[in-house]
């Protein structure tokens, strides 16, 4: 299962991505966990063993011998009879500094220059970041998209200690790179575990995050599960938000209803808000105005306020548990709201009465289960696209407050929990879901997209409709054929090839989208005229 996508622009991640090596500080501490682990585990095996012993020293057993039927020398004893403790000198399981030494390597660095080739990542790559869990096992891998070959690969990736619910990039330097000149290139990931933990995309085989923002007392976090704390969270992460105009802070929502914000500076909790009153599954900052954040939750509301006088919050009732906002890059003054009925909601921030806000400026009835994904274009206004637990993934026209249904596509991920707009390629889109697939859609080789966000040059060029690209694994067959499978898993819904494409071929070939748009007219509910 995929929940969470994220892109790199282009340009950010290092060429030369750096191997993690840990310090005797982190040596130190992995043996302090290790030897809490062995002794917790000490404390269950003698629980364990005085049932043990009634049962060896029943009289009727006696004779059978039981305690040493299966004895055998130890594992972890020297030939002297020592105990050696596995985990008491992790170092010195690395025993030779230098390859060269090791006599039991014997290709030595003959294939050094092809493993370097194969970590570069071009100025002409994008990242996408990818939450994946499977067989109870997260994971964040990090992708390389070559766009010119249509390439889609898993460059690295990092295990995370719960399953991963949202992903935020960022380029403010923590951790061991704090305070140096320029920007970095970093991930934080909200799981089930009640802690933030940011990653450094550059460094490859990390063993632990750069930087952990909450509380790390498990036992204290156990009794206090759910129950805000001004301090840091005590349940699941379920959002996060980078300021772009203050680097330094990330805002967090959080299932214990609180919504906190952080100073990547200190790792510490700077203001916590608890003004819902159920979890909150989203927080974002405003584009524009840095104090200025929007949050939803579980109680059916959204507030937006300034982050230095939280006491004034405005106030939008919705039908359902919100599943997702967004603020409009391209109006900064409206949002919208998807919500678990299947609907989206637009408003207008600026109407507000009492703390409390005008009705929609459209209702848009989008999916027939929860839209629990959704994305615009960061460069084409009125663009919009939205993916459901119905499986089904629909690009819309919003512009002048008049949404319609330009396409819609199953893509065979299952749920559909993650579509994201990448912001160098034109119309090129990331959507993932429940069968832990990951689909790399262009929709601007799309005869009905092109018809009605295209310009007049754009809509005469031959189209072809271009295949979804997936991560394909080279033992399950040819790329290509992968591809294909993939196109004809599209229920039918599949452009032939031609040669190029007129404006009245175009209308022809659009029929069946123009018979969406007009069931989508139909859904769509307009509470008021602007």
């Amino acid at each position: 299962m995929i929940s969470a996508l994220a892109w790199v622009r282009k340009g950010v991640a290092a060429e030369k991505p750096t191997t993690y090596e840990m310090t005797e500080e982190e040596y130190s501490n992995l043996q302090a966990v290790a030897s809490e682990e062995i002794a917790d585990a000490k404390k269950e095996l003698k629980k364990k063993s005085k049932l043990d012993a009634e049962i060896l020293n029943d009289p009727a057993l006696k004779d059978f011998n039981l305690e040493s039927y299966d004895s055998e020398p130890s594992d972890t004893e020297d030939p002297e009879g020592t105990n050696i403790n596995v985990f008491s000198n992790i170092k010195g399981l690395s025993y030779y500094q230098d390859a060269q030494e090791d006599p039991y390597i014997t290709l030595k660095d003959a294939d050094d220059s092809d493993e370097d080739e194969e970590m570069r990542i071009f100025g002409s790559d994008n990242i996408l970041l990818v939450a994946k869990t499977e067989d109870d096992i997260s994971n964040l891998e990090v992708c390389v998209f070559e766009g010119e070959g249509d390439n889609l690969f898993v460059h690295h990736d990092f295990m995370l200690p719960a399953f991963p619910l949202t992903v935020e990039w960022l380029d403010f330097r923590v951790g061991r790179k704090a305070g140096q000149e320029g920007g970095g290139n970093y991930v934080a990931v909200g799981t089930f575990e009640p802690r933030i933990e940011i990653w450094d995309l550059d460094t490859v085989d990390s063993t632990y995050p750069d930087l952990v923002l909450g509380s790390t007392d498990k036992k204290m976090l156990r009794k206090r599960k759910g129950k805000p704390h001004p301090e840091f969270h005590t349940d699941a992460i379920m959002g996060l938000s980078w300021n772009k105009n203050v680097r330094n802070l990330l805002a967090s929502s959080s299932a214990d209803t609180t919504v906190k914000l952080w100073d990547l500076n200190s790792g510490k909790c700077v203001q916590s808000y608890e003004h819902h009153k159920d979890k909150v599954q989203a927080v974002q900052w405003h584009p524009t105005e840095a104090s200025v954040m929007l949050t939803g939750g579980y109680d059916r509301q959204v507030a937006a306020f300034d982050s230095r006088a939280p006491a004034a919050i405005s106030w939008w009732s919705v039908d359902a548990d919100v599943e997702s906002i967004m603020w409009d890059v391209h109006s900064p003054s409206h949002f919208f709201v998807a919500t678990e009925a299947g609907s989206v909601r637009y408003f207008d921030i600026r109407n507000v009465k009492g703390g409390k806000g005008a009705a929609p400026i459209y209702t848009l009835v989008a999916h027939d289960e929860a839209v629990s994904a959704m994305d615009q274009h960061p460069t084409v206004p009125g663009l919009l696209v939205t993916g459901s637990a119905d499986e089904t993934v629909k690009v819309w026209d919003v512009r002048e407050n008049r949404p319609t249904m330009v396409i819609s596509r199953n893509l065979d991920v299952g749920n559909v929990f993650a579509a994201s707009f990448c912001p160098d390629e034109t119309m090129l889109m990331a959507v993932a879901g429940s069968k832990g697939e990951t689909r790399i859609w262009d929709i601007s080789t799309n005869a009905a997209v092109r018809s009605i966000f295209g310009d007049a040059s754009i809509r005469t060029l031959p189209v072809v409709e271009k295949p979804l690209v997936s991560i394909v694994d080279e033992a399950d067959g040819d790329e290509d054929d992968t591809r294909e499978a993939i196109i004809a898993e599209m229920h039918g819904d599949v452009m032939e090839p031609v040669e190029a494409v007129s404006e009245d071929d175009e209308d022809d070939d659009d029929e069946d989208d123009e018979e969406a748009e007009d069931d989508s007219d139909a859904s769509m509910e307009s509470d008021s005229d602007n």
